[in-house]
């Protein structure tokens, strides 16, 4: 009977306690699996969501026709626009490198009034000092001491700019930067936006600073917010048919988005100096400058972004072709080459004869 009552016990396996304790761990491990699921999915979801940003406003400034290596004013824009914006300089002479025609915003025909640049960086960062005080600086040190900060406000337009008499009035109002949930992100306000010529060149600048303060602060990189009180398209006129161009770039269609590569993580200014340094050397003529240090492939390829630019500008140096194949990035090389194939003259019409063998008969007529 007790052998019979040992097996019997063997045999009714797990009790209810047992199986209620494995069900609740099981449930936790779950809950676990699904709770980092959910976090990688969403940062790869805001991640793949500026990447595309920052892409179509590229993709925009090509397709307008402009250059992705203009200048900041009015109208930042790309990579030589955010390389004039991390300069801190108001120089006329440095966006005319880039935009032919701006010196007419220009007040005395040598600064611009509405340059971001100097509003946003002092001259000590660019030198890499440690005690570069300004307000990009004041921005970074609110966000690290208080990370729910709502008072990380960058302030482009001054209250001497609305009583200023001047060609050159900042469009920007204010750059807001927000950490939520161990994200970056910002919101820009513009009091004036062209949606044409100034928009596209906006979104990928300013979403571009949005990505240098992120990886300052080791942060992933959050949405971005363009919001402007006045958007609008100017009419044709004998200086720039806007809404034609406008309505010719609608008209394209849509089209594949290839988005830009994400920027190293790490303190970005020590790079962002380097490019700086090439940047200036190449708009002065030498078009073949290397920096002293490797740079990541991400760096590399702006500072040969630029030296196209430069060596169809000086007109010396490699040519472009030579150029595309030192770019990593896919889509760049894909810029580059539509490019090239714009600007190359059409091949005239071919005349068949004109290229056919001579055919020579036995007695040697042909």
């Amino acid at each position: 009977m007790s052998a019979f009552r040992m097996l019997s016990r063997a045999a009714r396996g797990f009790t209810l306690i047992e199986l209620m304790v494995a069900m609740v761990l099981g449930l936790l491990v779950a809950a676990g699996i699904v709770t980092v699921f959910a976090s990688t999915s969403s940062s790869n979801k805001a991640q793949n969501q500026l990447a595309q940003l920052q892409e179509a406003g590229r993709f925009a400034v090509t397709r307008m026709g402009t250059d992705l290596r203009m200048a900041n004013g009015q109208y930042c824009t790309n990579t030589g626009g955010v390389a004039k914006v991390a300069s801190g300089g108001n120089a006329l002479d440095h966006i005319l490198y880039y935009l032919e025609g701006y010196d007419e915003f220009s007040d005395d025909g040598e600064t611009l009034n509405g340059a971001y640049g100097r509003r946003l960086f002092s001259e000590a960062r660019l030198r890499g000092e440690s005690d570069a005080s300004d307000e990009w600086q004041r921005v970074i040190d609110t966000l690290r001491k208080r990370p729910g900060s709502r008072n990380a406000v960058i302030q482009i337009y001054s209250n001497q700019d609305g009583a200023k008499d001047s060609s050159d009035i900042p469009c920007t109002c204010t750059l807001h930067f927000v950490i939520r949930k161990g994200r970056l992100h910002l919101h820009v306000h513009m009091r004036s936006n062209d949606a044409y010529k100034g928009m596209p060149h906006d979104v990928f600048s300013f979403s571009m600073l949005q990505e240098i303060a992120a990886r300052e602060l080791g942060l992933e990189v959050g949405t971005y917010q363009h919001s402007a009180a006045s958007l609008h398209l100017y009419d044709d006129n004998e200086d720039f048919d806007a809404h034609t161009k406008a309505q010719q770039y609608l008209d394209e269609g849509l089209h594949d988005v290839v988005p830009m590569p994400p920027m190293p993580p790490g303190d970005p200014w020590p790079s962002i100096r380097l490019v700086l340094q090439a940047e200036r050397e190449i708009r002065h003529g030498n078009v073949e400058f290397e920096t002293s240090a490797e740079l990541d492939p991400y760096w590399q390829d702006l500072i040969t972004l630029l030296r196209v630019y430069g060596a169809g500008k000086h007109r010396k140096g490699p040519s472009a072709e030579e150029l595309v194949e030192r770019l990593a990035h896919e889509g760049f090389k894909l810029y580059v080459l539509d490019r090239i194939a714009k600007r190359r003259p059409p091949t005239p019409p071919v005349i068949e004869d004109m290229f056919k063998t001579d055919v020579i008969d036995e007695q040697g007529n042909s």
